[in-house]
């Protein structure tokens, strides 16, 4: 994008009511985002996305972008399940829906890429805390998911992606294989808020007065940290080897780099460090005998190895060894008007009770396009999932869709399926000829 479309694009965002989602003007909004995302993708690598960091702060777009991220993630827990029991829906193409399950990663994805610098976590102003209370959703469901079954697997993963847009357009996926996928996009999503949330202690000067009050007492997030460090919910064993999720995928990860730090693990331990070792938050935080013990279970995992990959842990080691000899002084009960987050609340009351009807209103409006919108939507859909960006942000190359090798060439009518040979182009014509006729 050039800088003239990325302000652009920033200043057309806009809240949208939770009634809207799906319609056209909100999937507009949709493409605003996605593009945002991914030219903010591309920018970081260049190390150049100072410019959309910059435009989102002067036009004060990052509590847009914050009350988006909590009303979808409503949309999910309220509206989507109402969606999957309706019987008499059979929708021609489920990727509407898909869109919608979609814009919540695509706006953590954004905010991931932007929250690293100071002035936009200070520009989202009391909307801080609706995101650190998203963000504590997240890991709580994390930390939970991990304990029940230590990690999500890689064939669990596998299914969480359809395998491209054109296969959704073509087989419309039954709603109940959606609520699937959505669960699933819960993994990398909550990996996403805990990226953020780390980037948000960083700057612990900075927070509205009840920023850190909330992170400490009212949610704990010290001893739900512990909680991620104990069982690592991106590392699993399959088939006796050692897995991590990195970059989005599940690799192998070979005997000699199984105590190399992974980004998931650095961003855990960069959170604890800024949220204990900071004497705010040490005047805040409750250390009574609970939360005490919790934290001393980080001593095992504080290794040499470990230590000399982040040399920082070592101020963690020394504050948990004088932990564990003194009991701190408590907190002084002080007189305090404390903030609350308002966004996820106002939507509650505005809308309960009323699920059901928005549910219907979206399967009649939004949900059920006739063939001809869904053929201009999907023209729209491929000028914004541009192949050539998604094929820039890709870290593999592509993958033949019959049979899963490299491949070199790809559809020439809608340039959107990949294939190794002509054969496997022709085994996958009478799949592929609806949707290509759809695209083209």
């Amino acid at each position: 994008l050039s800088p003239a479309e990325a302000e652009a694009l920033v200043q057309a965002l806009q809240g949208s009511e939770l009634r809207d989602i799906g319609g056209q003007g909100w999937l507009r909004q949709h493409e605003y985002v996605e593009k945002l995302n991914m030219h903010g993708i591309l920018s970081a690598s260049a190390g150049q996305e100072q410019l959309l960091t910059e435009l989102l702060v002067t036009h004060a777009k990052i509590p847009v972008l914050i009350g988006e991220l909590i009303s979808v993630e409503i949309w999910k827990h309220k509206i989507f399940p109402v969606l999957c029991r309706l019987e008499d829906f059979k929708p021609r193409s489920t990727f509407p829906i898909y869109v919608v399950l979609h814009h919540e990663a695509s706006i953590i994805n954004l905010l991931e890429t932007v929250f690293f610098f100071k002035e936009i976590c200070e520009s989202a102003e009391d909307s801080i805390l609706d995101l650190i209370d998203y963000c504590h959703r997240k890991l709580a469901l994390l930390a939970a998911r991990s304990t029940k079954a230590q990690a999500v697997t890689s064939a669990e993963l596998r299914a969480e992606h359809p395998a491209s847009l054109s296969s959704m357009q073509a087989d419309p996926v039954p709603p109940q294989e959606l609520q699937k996928q959505a669960e699933m996009m819960e993994f990398e999503i909550s990996l996403k808020a805990l990226s953020v949330l780390r980037f948000i202690t960083d700057q612990v000067d900075s927070l509205p007065l009840g920023a850190l009050t909330r992170m400490l007492n009212t949610h704990n997030l010290p001893c739900l940290l512990v909680e991620l460090v104990e069982h690592c919910p991106w590392s699993c064993w399959e088939a006796g080897k050692l897995k991590k999720f990195e970059n989005g995928t599940w690799h192998v990860v070979p005997p000699e780099d199984q105590v190399k730090m992974t980004k998931l693990d650095g961003q855990v331990w960069l959170a604890l460090l800024n949220l204990l070792l900071s004497p705010d938050c040490q005047h805040k935080y409750h250390f009574d005998g609970f939360n005490k013990s919790q934290l001393l279970k980080l001593r095992a995992f504080l290794t040499d190895v470990l230590i000399d990959q982040l040399p920082n842990l070592v101020e963690m080691q020394r504050f948990l060894s004088y932990l564990a000899v003194t009991e701190p002084a408590p907190p002084k009960k002080e007189l305090i008007l404390e903030q609350v987050p308002v966004i996820w609340d106002h939507i509650l009351k505005k809308n309960s009770g009323k699920w059901e009807a928005i549910a219907k209103y979206q399967v009649k409006h939004a949900f059920s396009p006739t063939e001809e919108e869904l053929k201009l939507q999907a023209r729209r859909w491929a000028q914004t999932y541009s192949l050539d960006m998604m094929e820039a942000l890709a870290p593999d190359k592509p993958r033949c869709r019959v049979c899963g090798v490299e491949a070199a060439k790809r559809c020439s009518r809608c340039r959107n399926e990949w294939y190794c040979t002509r054969a496997c182009q022709i085994q996958h014509w009478q799949k592929h000829k609806p949707a290509c006729n759809l695209m083209a």
